[in-house]
């Protein structure tokens, strides 16, 4: 199994990009709010480490809202990754016959959450363009989009890591397109650099 995972700035179209591959995919952000909504032990150290926010289960997204709001961003993590982790693991047994899988999870770098043989995929998008959608976004929070930001590697750092570069800023033709050039070019593992 080779994994695919892609990596950029908030907003800058990720998800719409693992959809467009059509390969398994893991989402961490679709993991985190099952588990807000489904996992009791997560809402215990939830519930234990802060009682004034989370006040009952399923873990409402404005509890969590209040948390980041706090700065208790990494307090937040540090209670929900190992969880998130477990469902990487088990998606990863499960897909381990499939050729490909995308992996589409915010702090991967950060975290470091992928090996040398991963395949990276920077998503580049203008800055007009990333503001013009996160302002789109149910719930948007100019302030905790910001807090979120600080946690994420500087987009130098993601680019140079990167064996490819998807352009975000075009129909989704050109990006189907590219998606197709990327996928050639990594059925001929010659291409690329590991």
């Amino acid at each position: 199994m080779i994994k695919i995972a892609l990596i950029g700035e908030i907003g800058s179209g990720k998800t719409f990009i693992s959809r467009c591959f059509k390969y398994p995919t893991f989402n961490a952000d679709d993991e985190v709010a099952k588990i807000y909504k489904t996992n009791i032990q997560c809402f215990k150290k939830l519930k234990k480490k802060f009682p004034n926010e989370i006040l009952n289960f399923p873990i409402k997204k404005r509890q969590i809202r209040k948390i980041i709001s706090k700065k208790n961003i990494k307090k937040l993590s540090r209670i929900v990754h190992p969880f998130v982790r477990l469902s990487l693991k088990k998606f990863l047994k499960k897909y381990q016959f499939k050729k490909y899988v995308i992996l589409d999870i915010p702090l991967l770098i950060e975290n470091k959450l992928y090996n040398r043989e991963d395949i990276l995929i920077y998503v580049k998008t203008k800055k007009s363009l990333i503001i013009e959608r996160l302002k789109k976004r149910k719930n948007y929070n100019k302030k905790i989009i910001n807090i979120l930001k600080k946690l994420q590697d500087k987009p130098l750092k993601k680019i140079k890591l990167s064996h490819f570069t998807i352009y975000n800023n075009a129909d989704k033709k050109n990006i189907l397109k590219q998606i197709e050039q990327i996928k050639k070019k990594i059925n001929d593992r010659s291409s690329f650099r590991y």
